[in-house]
């Protein structure tokens, strides 16, 4: 018998990626780390993948002292391990540009205004270009005031984009006043909030899962799904983020923004169609709908914690007060679950559990659709315990997804058991899937803000997690746990019934 391939590949003219058209990226924070670990790795893809136009460069802005070359020594060594054609590095090299500065100087910017009209005459880019802040929060206001006061944010018979990385201010009124900068200078159509998480595989495939599948639509609410649990946690601690995250914490690093994202994906209502502003719309409906948390369900409906010592593979790894650059009583959260509820038809009662942690027992951004037991069972509970069907998302690390179900096992007549239908990308297509920031740079080029956190979003995302910011902020209450652990025992009280997945 002919062995049957089990290799997807799409004959669809409709799976070919969308061409940039030509323009310029131009990233501030150049000398960082995102530049080194994230960006210049994306770019590079998409111009090896030919996605980029041929009347493209990059510019890279940065305080650090460098020329074009230097910069392009440093971008070589990045790429080197993506790589082996020294032709096609050769040729990525060529349209890489440096130009050093202090950000505050108006100088820079009059210094940037020439290099670019210069470069995109030399390239003929048509004056597209897109700014990437890759540069602390801080840094942004005062960035996209200058480009401003220089004219390089106008839009003509061009476009002039900027992508921003989060976080969106610290609070809401932080939050306000850097939207109010940006839009003295910027239309919403130019900026591009963005979220790493909202490029993943596995994220984007949750509207294809839901939308494109009639098996899963119209089990998707109250009357057949018990609960939904989202899980982003990372097994490393703080690391190097010990200045940044003291004033952080968790719940404005990961709730304000990957974890209600995730969360508006999973349970907003079909959008009218694939078009940014009806997708958008209708993330934003759902924002609206989430039960508001007040000084009194605070308490009842989230749990926060901090991570001790503790030993994992032998080694004895230091508690969060011990790290580098923390505080010998700070009371920053590094854990956060809670119980959040959509006041709308489609989930009426259904509780969404959210949790995310740095130091929990593995890396795993996972999302689970618990459903609910059969309303009446005809297996006699005295030898059977039936578990619930359940669709886990796997969005990392290994990226897929999962459907267990109740069947017979072979032998004696009334044995079941949860037959596992699991879907992983790397073992079903010819290829890997692209980096969450390739999907978003060439969306960003493109001009497609699907993926991308509109303005109202964000403030939405604000004032729901205000009350819990000033609450924690007047109390130092904190649930501890050891490192390498799922997080404080305090969060099972969140339950009423059931526990957190993963349950295996």
């Amino acid at each position: 018998m002919e062995k049957i391939n089990k290799k997807i590949i799409s004959q669809s003219n409709s799976c070919e990626e969308i061409k940039a058209d030509k323009s310029s990226i131009i990233i501030f924070g150049a000398s960082g780390d995102l530049t080194s670990r994230k960006l210049i790795p994306a770019i590079f893809k998409l111009f090896k993948r030919n996605l980029l136009s041929e009347n493209f460069y990059v510019l890279g802005v940065a305080r650090t002292q460098m020329n074009d070359q230097n910069f392009r020594d440093k971008t070589k060594n990045i790429i080197s391990n993506l790589c082996k054609d020294e032709k096609i590095i050769n040729r990525f090299l060529k349209i890489i540009y440096y130009q050093n500065g202090q950000y505050n100087d108006i100088n820079l910017y009059k210094i940037l205004n020439d290099k670019i009209k210069y470069l995109d005459d030399k390239y003929k880019t048509n004056g597209n270009n897109l700014f990437y802040f890759a540069t602390p929060p801080d840094i942004h206001s005062i960035i996209i005031k200058k480009l401003g006061e220089v004219g390089l944010n106008d839009q003509k018979n061009n476009f002039k984009r900027v992508i921003i990385e989060k976080p969106f201010g610290s609070d809401l009124n932080s939050s306000n006043s850097l939207d109010d900068e940006l839009h003295k200078y910027l239309e919403e159509q130019q900026i591009y909030r963005i979220d790493h998480y909202l490029g993943k595989e596995t994220v984007q495939n949750i509207m294809m899962l839901r939308f494109a599948n009639i098996i899963f639509e119209p089990i998707w609410n109250y009357k057949y799904i018990d609960n939904i649990q989202i899980t982003v946690s990372e097994s490393l601690g703080i690391g190097h983020r010990a200045g940044y995250f003291e004033n952080a914490g968790l719940l404005r690093d990961m709730f304000q923004n990957h974890m209600l994202q995730l969360l508006t994906l999973v349970a907003m209502e079909p959008p009218a169609s694939l078009e940014p502003v009806s997708v958008r719309n209708e993330k934003v409906k759902l924002l609206k709908s989430i039960r508001p948390f007040n000084n009194k369900n605070i308490d009842d409906n989230l749990v926060r914690g901090q991570y001790i010592s503790s030993k994992i593979d032998d080694e004895i790894v230091p508690g969060y007060r011990e790290e580098k650059n923390v505080a010998k009583n700070s009371c920053t959260e590094t854990y956060v679950a809670g119980k959040f509820f959509i006041d709308n038809w489609r989930w009426s009662g259904v509780p969404f559990y959210l949790r995310s942690g740095k130091r929990l027992k593995k890396k795993l951004s996972q999302i689970a659709i618990i459903f609910k037991d059969v309303p009446h069972s005809i297996f006699s509970h005295d030898f059977i315990n039936l578990e619930q069907n359940s669709l886990i998302l796997n969005v990392q690390p290994d990226e897929g997804f999962s459907l267990y179900i109740q069947a017979k096992q072979p032998g004696s007549k009334l044995c079941l058991n949860t037959l596992n239908m699991d879907f992983k990308y790397k073992n079903h297509f010819d290829f890997d899937p692209p980096e969450a920031y390739e999907r978003l740079i060439l969306d960003a080029l493109i001009g497609d803000q699907t993926l991308f956190v509109r303005s109202d979003a964000m403030k939405i995302s604000w004032e729901l997690l205000e009350p819990i910011i000033n609450k924690w902020k007047k109390e130092n209450t904190l649930n501890f746990y050891e490192a390498g652990t799922w997080g404080p025992k305090e969060s099972s009280r969140l339950f009423k019934n059931g526990t957190w997945y993963p349950l295996r």
